[in-house]
């Protein structure tokens, strides 16, 4: 029987710096690599599809200042990100964070978590993906039948778009990941582009009268719109389990999470000024308000780039946050707290292939066959959690070892990662009760496997 003190050991700071011999993955992302990679995780569902729901339902106008407030926690995250990153390293993310500051059972938690987060954000974002991709077919007559467009909750067989996306990004990530990198490049700069387009056609058609009244649902209706916008940052924590891949973690990874989060919280503002200034916050309720706002102002050519780039945005967004997932899985299995079947790493593509095709596997089933309505709110808890966890490593770390942390130190220490604790909190306050009565089962369910599979077997207990 584990002791409340074995419980809570943490791991040294060495067993961080090497995998197990055999187990490594190959270093070849640059800090160039990893901005496009925390771009390609992070713009694409907030952007294309939040904007306008949240303006609507929300916030109004003052969607802007929501996505000031979530862009400002996420900040904050990310410097504590950053400086983890860089000076722990490990493939596991927050998960390798809270293993080093808190110990195995919080560890855990946090792992699980992860898992919750990235998977059903490739299921969810799928789901989108796929939305997107039958009214195309649709617009130039090449509509899918019913049985194989939509899953057996909306009258279908199988959702066989978020179906086949999902295959495609698992046989790309079994090849490797630079080639997965130059992939989202390439999407990255098409979704940019789209988005130029969309700010130099919208700013000549921008009317004051449309951001009047600016915050109508007031000052809470702004705060819940952060809350639900937050889902449009999560991805930049996608960049920190890179930490094995990068060849020089230490320098790349900070540039990689912060100049992310800064390029995007810059597009954000911009879009969601532009579409609120061109079309009446009412009319923003729809699947695709870009889009829709270029067809009100009579743009339809412009309209039909901004469709492509959600495409090739809910994409990259899918191909960052499945990677994320498989490398927290690698990381949770290493120390056997999975089954170590899961960190085999393939001898030629030197990338976790049975993780990979696993994970898949599962969320190719969940896109497919299940409606997922409420699932960005359920993702958003699930990374609000990790972030405050983040936060409270780094006081922690720079309290216990802080000889440890000088290969990068985020400014104003205690300040800006205690800020970063009550901001996350303030927004996980501010979701529906509903959310959190799911979250809970969900950690019971981890806390479960844990006590009854995870704490035996755990290569630190051994």
């Amino acid at each position: 029987m584990m002791t409340l003190k074995e419980l809570f050991r943490t791991k040294s700071i060495q067993d961080m710096e090497e995998p197990p011999s055999g187990k490594s993955l190959r270093r070849c992302l640059h800090a160039f690599d990893l901005v496009l990679l925390g771009i390609g995780a992070i713009i694409g569902a907030g952007v294309f599809v939040l904007t306008g729901v949240v303006a609507a339902t929300k916030a109004g106008p003052a969607v802007v200042i929501s996505y000031l407030l979530a862009g400002f926690a996420s900040a904050l995250a990310a410097l504590a990100y950053a400086e983890l990153a860089a000076n722990i390293g490990g493939c596991g993310s927050a998960y390798t964070y809270a293993y080093v500051g808190f110990g195995e059972l919080i560890a855990w938690i946090i792992g699980w978590d992860l898992l919750l987060e990235y998977g059903m954000s490739v299921s969810t974002v799928a789901i989108g993906w796929s939305g997107y991709v039958i009214n195309g077919l649709q617009a130039v007559g090449l509509g899918l039948p019913n049985a194989i467009a939509h899953n057996p909750f909306a009258g279908g067989i199988i959702n066989l778009p978020a179906v086949l996306i999902i295959l495609i990004l698992t046989a790309l990530l079994s090849i490797g990941v630079k080639q997965s990198a130059r992939f989202n490049s390439i999407i990255v700069l098409v979704k940019l582009a789209v988005i130029c387009l969309f700010v130099v056609v919208a700013a000549f058609y921008v009317q004051v009268k449309n951001w009047q009244p600016f915050a109508p649902f007031g000052w809470d209706g702004i705060v819940r719109g952060a809350a639900l916008v937050f889902f449009a940052y999560i991805g930049f924590d996608a960049v920190s389990t890179t930490a094995e891949e990068a060849v020089k973690p230490a320098r790349d990874l900070p540039i990689g999470i912060l100049f992310s989060v800064v390029i995007c919280g810059f597009v954000y503002l911009i879009v969601a000024g532009l579409v609120t200034g061109i079309v009446p916050y009412t009319e923003l309720n729809v699947a695709s308000p870009i889009a829709h706002a270029l067809l009100v102002i009579g743009h339809n050519v412009a309209a039909g780039f901004i469709a492509l780039g959600a495409i090739a945005g809910l994409t990259s967004v899918m191909l960052v946050m499945y990677y994320g997932l498989t490398r927290v899985f690698l990381a949770m299995s290493r120390d056997h707290l999975l089954p170590p079947v899961f960190s085999r790493i393939h001898p030629t593509t030197l990338t976790p292939v049975t993780v990979i095709i696993y994970s898949g596997i599962v969320m190719a089933i969940i896109a497919g066959l299940t409606p997922i309505n409420e699932a960005v709110e359920l993702v958003n808890i699930g990374t609000l959690l990790a972030f405050i966890l983040v936060c409270a490593g780094v006081i922690v770390l720079r309290w216990k070892r802080p000889e440890l942390t000088t290969k990068f130190r985020l400014p104003f220490y205690p300040i800006l990662p205690l800020l970063g604790i009550i901001f996350c909190l303030y927004l996980m306050f501010h979701l529906p009760l509903v959310t959190w009565g799911r979250f809970a089962i969900w950690l019971l369910i981890g806390i479960a496997i844990y006590f009854f599979y995870s704490r035996n077997r755990s290569l630190l207990q051994r």
